[in-house]
Protein backbone atom coordinates (compact mmCIF):
# COMPACT_ATOMS: atom_id res chain seq x y z
CA UNK A 1 0.00 0.00 0.00
CA UNK A 2 2.86 2.39 0.84
CA UNK A 3 4.36 1.77 -2.60
CA UNK A 4 1.03 2.56 -4.28
CA UNK A 5 0.70 5.86 -2.40
CA UNK A 6 4.32 6.75 -3.18
CA UNK A 7 3.89 6.07 -6.90
CA UNK A 8 0.54 7.88 -7.02
CA UNK A 9 2.16 10.94 -5.42
CA UNK A 10 5.13 10.69 -7.78
CA UNK A 11 2.88 10.54 -10.85
CA UNK A 12 0.82 13.47 -9.54
CA UNK A 13 3.97 15.54 -8.92
CA UNK A 14 5.33 14.75 -12.38
CA UNK A 15 1.97 15.75 -13.89
CA UNK A 16 2.05 19.09 -12.05
CA UNK A 17 5.66 19.67 -13.18
CA UNK A 18 4.74 18.90 -16.78
CA UNK A 19 1.93 21.45 -16.64
CA UNK A 20 4.22 24.19 -15.28
CA UNK A 21 6.57 23.51 -18.20
CA UNK A 22 3.86 24.21 -20.81
CA UNK A 23 3.34 27.81 -21.99
CA UNK A 24 -0.28 27.14 -22.97
CA UNK A 25 -1.04 25.70 -19.54
CA UNK A 26 0.29 28.85 -17.88
CA UNK A 27 -2.19 30.93 -19.90
CA UNK A 28 -5.01 28.48 -19.10
CA UNK A 29 -4.07 28.83 -15.42
CA UNK A 30 -4.06 32.63 -15.79
CA UNK A 31 -7.64 32.66 -17.08
CA UNK A 32 -8.81 30.22 -14.41
CA UNK A 33 -7.35 32.49 -11.73
CA UNK A 34 -8.78 35.55 -13.50
CA UNK A 35 -12.31 34.12 -13.52
CA UNK A 36 -11.98 32.93 -9.91
CA UNK A 37 -10.57 36.35 -8.90
CA UNK A 38 -7.67 34.46 -7.29
CA UNK A 39 -5.20 37.29 -6.77
CA UNK A 40 -2.57 35.09 -5.11
CA UNK A 41 -2.45 32.76 -8.10
CA UNK A 42 -2.50 35.68 -10.56
CA UNK A 43 0.51 37.19 -8.78
CA UNK A 44 2.42 33.89 -8.87
CA UNK A 45 2.01 33.53 -12.64
CA UNK A 46 3.79 36.76 -13.57
CA UNK A 47 7.07 38.59 -13.18
CA UNK A 48 7.14 41.51 -10.76
CA UNK A 49 7.68 44.04 -13.53
CA UNK A 50 4.75 42.93 -15.72
CA UNK A 51 2.71 45.70 -17.31
CA UNK A 52 -0.40 45.30 -19.40
CA UNK A 53 -0.95 47.23 -22.61
CA UNK A 54 -4.35 47.60 -24.28
CA UNK A 55 -4.82 48.79 -27.84
CA UNK A 56 -8.23 50.09 -28.91
CA UNK A 57 -9.87 52.77 -31.01
CA UNK A 58 -11.56 55.78 -29.41
CA UNK A 59 -14.92 57.19 -30.51
CA UNK A 60 -13.21 59.06 -33.37
CA UNK A 61 -11.43 55.95 -34.65
CA UNK A 62 -8.02 56.98 -33.34
CA UNK A 63 -5.83 54.25 -31.90
CA UNK A 64 -5.26 54.52 -28.18
CA UNK A 65 -2.81 52.57 -26.04
CA UNK A 66 -3.26 52.29 -22.31
CA UNK A 67 -0.83 50.87 -19.77
CA UNK A 68 -1.73 49.23 -16.47
CA UNK A 69 0.75 48.00 -13.88
CA UNK A 70 0.07 44.39 -12.91
CA UNK A 71 -0.60 45.16 -9.21
CA UNK A 72 -3.29 47.62 -10.32
CA UNK A 73 -4.80 45.00 -12.66
CA UNK A 74 -4.92 42.47 -9.81
CA UNK A 75 -6.54 45.06 -7.53
CA UNK A 76 -9.15 45.77 -10.22
CA UNK A 77 -9.93 42.06 -10.61
CA UNK A 78 -10.31 41.64 -6.86
CA UNK A 79 -12.71 44.61 -6.69
CA UNK A 80 -15.25 43.12 -9.14
CA UNK A 81 -18.34 42.35 -7.04
CA UNK A 82 -18.96 38.60 -6.71
CA UNK A 83 -22.51 38.97 -8.05
CA UNK A 84 -21.18 40.38 -11.34
CA UNK A 85 -20.76 37.72 -14.00
CA UNK A 86 -17.78 38.08 -16.34
CA UNK A 87 -16.14 35.69 -18.75
CA UNK A 88 -13.32 36.07 -21.19
CA UNK A 89 -14.11 33.26 -23.61
CA UNK A 90 -10.91 32.11 -25.28
CA UNK A 91 -11.48 31.03 -28.88
CA UNK A 92 -8.05 29.50 -29.61
CA UNK A 93 -4.45 29.20 -28.37
CA UNK A 94 -1.50 29.73 -30.69
CA UNK A 95 1.79 28.88 -29.01
CA UNK A 96 5.28 29.66 -30.28
CA UNK A 97 8.09 28.48 -28.04
CA UNK A 98 11.81 29.09 -28.51
CA UNK A 99 14.03 28.13 -25.62
CA UNK A 100 13.59 30.63 -22.81
CA UNK A 101 10.86 32.64 -24.56
CA UNK A 102 7.33 31.81 -25.66
CA UNK A 103 4.41 33.72 -27.10
CA UNK A 104 0.81 32.62 -26.61
CA UNK A 105 -1.84 34.39 -28.67
CA UNK A 106 -5.50 34.03 -27.72
CA UNK A 107 -8.40 35.59 -29.63
CA UNK A 108 -11.31 36.17 -27.23
CA UNK A 109 -14.81 37.51 -26.67
CA UNK A 110 -15.49 39.20 -23.32
CA UNK A 111 -18.93 38.87 -21.72
CA UNK A 112 -20.15 40.96 -18.80
CA UNK A 113 -23.38 39.93 -17.07
CA UNK A 114 -24.15 37.65 -19.99
CA UNK A 115 -23.81 40.37 -22.63
CA UNK A 116 -21.02 40.61 -25.19
CA UNK A 117 -18.88 43.58 -24.16
CA UNK A 118 -15.95 43.46 -26.57
CA UNK A 119 -13.55 41.16 -28.34
CA UNK A 120 -9.94 41.11 -29.42
CA UNK A 121 -6.71 39.22 -29.09
CA UNK A 122 -4.39 38.72 -26.12
CA UNK A 123 -0.65 38.36 -26.65
CA UNK A 124 1.23 36.80 -23.74
CA UNK A 125 5.02 36.99 -23.82
CA UNK A 126 6.49 34.44 -21.43
CA UNK A 127 9.96 33.82 -20.08
CA UNK A 128 11.22 30.60 -18.54
CA UNK A 129 12.62 31.62 -15.16
CA UNK A 130 14.20 28.98 -12.92
CA UNK A 131 12.54 26.27 -14.99
CA UNK A 132 8.99 27.68 -14.90
CA UNK A 133 7.11 29.92 -17.30
CA UNK A 134 6.15 33.40 -16.09
CA UNK A 135 4.23 36.15 -17.86
CA UNK A 136 6.72 38.81 -18.87
CA UNK A 137 4.43 41.06 -20.95
CA UNK A 138 0.72 41.06 -21.74
CA UNK A 139 -0.96 43.06 -24.49
CA UNK A 140 -4.52 42.94 -25.76
CA UNK A 141 -6.63 44.54 -28.44
CA UNK A 142 -10.22 45.58 -27.77
CA UNK A 143 -13.00 46.21 -30.21
CA UNK A 144 -16.78 46.47 -29.91
CA UNK A 145 -17.53 46.38 -33.64
CA UNK A 146 -15.48 43.43 -34.91
CA UNK A 147 -16.90 40.69 -32.69
CA UNK A 148 -18.75 38.57 -35.24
Amino acid sequence: MKNFIFFACLIFCLHIQAQSDDPKQLVVDFFEAFHEQDTVKLQALATESLQLKSVSADSEGETTISTTAYPEFIKNIASIPKQMDFEEKILDYKVEENGLLATVTTPYIFYYNGNKSHCGTNVFNLAKIDGSWKILFLMDSRSREECD
